[in-house]
């Protein structure tokens, strides 16, 4: 089953276009505009894309003021004070039904560039801080948010084998790496988090192998609006006890670690 039509954000972390990252990149684009889709791209680096939160994000900022990053972010969105590349994005990202995060992963995490992007984008009222605060409700957050809706999928590249990746893999679980990123940066603000598209040992990636990772991608990119999500628990729904913000001793009774956020029963 073929996903439905839908606006994809690609937002794209690589500073070499004719690298393996840049060729998906541009795969990717061709494949969803086949299919029907709209794409708009955010290509960091060609973009040369300011990755430091500053006082320069806040148009109203004046010299000598004490500069506090999430209260000057809140002021800037409200008051429609932003630096224009931020506005932008943000706008984006309102159109988009999808987004892709796609890059290298470099130091077990995303490249500064795309952090750079999250830090600023995801300004204080548009990604966090919105919602009200109660004994029952803690903040729009975590399955709630201004993204809530839209689906997000990492597409990753790593060097290493699959098996360094695995459960009992010397580099740790690949779920466990990207936990940040899916449930710390995706879910956050709302978005259901797709599965992650890992394509392990790059640099032995020769022509054949480069036609079955772009047809592994495909397959992904046309199942888009149809993939299940990973199950995260979302904050407000009662599993967790609020203001603690601690999982109910009833679910996972005697677990720990960072399945415990994971529903084992999704349906």
């Amino acid at each position: 089953m073929e996903s439905e039509i839908m606006n994809v954000l690609l937002v794209h972390a690589h500073p070499e276009p004719h690298s393996l990252n840049g060729s998906l990149a541009h795969f990717t684009v061709q494949h969803l505009q086949h299919s029907g889709h709209g794409v708009q791209v955010s290509d960091l680096y060609a973009m040369q894309w300011k990755a430091t939160l500053d006082t320069g994000d806040d148009l109203a900022f004046r010299a000598g003021e004490h500069f506090d990053p999430s209260a000057n972010s809140k002021r800037a969105y409200d008051t429609g004070m932003q630096s224009a590349d931020i506005t932008h994005e943000q706008e984006k990202l309102r159109w988009a039904d999808a987004v892709i995060l796609q890059f290298p992963l470099w130091w077990f995490s995303m490249p500064a560039i795309l952090k750079g992007w999250i830090d600023r984008v995801y300004a204080c009222g548009f990604a966090y801080g919105v919602g009200e605060h109660s004994d029952t409700h803690w903040g729009d957050r975590y399955g709630e948010g201004l993204l809530s809706g839209k689906r997000a999928m990492l597409v990753i590249t790593a060097g290493g084998w699959a098996s360094h990746y695995a459960p009992r893999g010397i580099n740790g679980a690949m779920d466990d790496i990207l936990f940040p990123i899916q449930h710390g940066i995706l879910f956050y603000p709302g978005f259901d988090v797709l599965p992650p598209h890992v394509i392990y040992r790059t640099g032995k990636i020769d022509d054949a192998g480069f036609e079955q990772v772009r047809k592994e991608l495909g397959q992904r990119l046309d199942t888009l609006g149809t993939t299940t999500p990973i199950a995260f628990r979302k904050q407000n729904a009662g599993d967790y006890n609020i203001p603690e913000l601690t999982l109910r001793t009833d679910l996972a009774p005697g677990e720990t670690g960072l399945g415990i956020h994971v529903r084992q029963d999704p349906a």
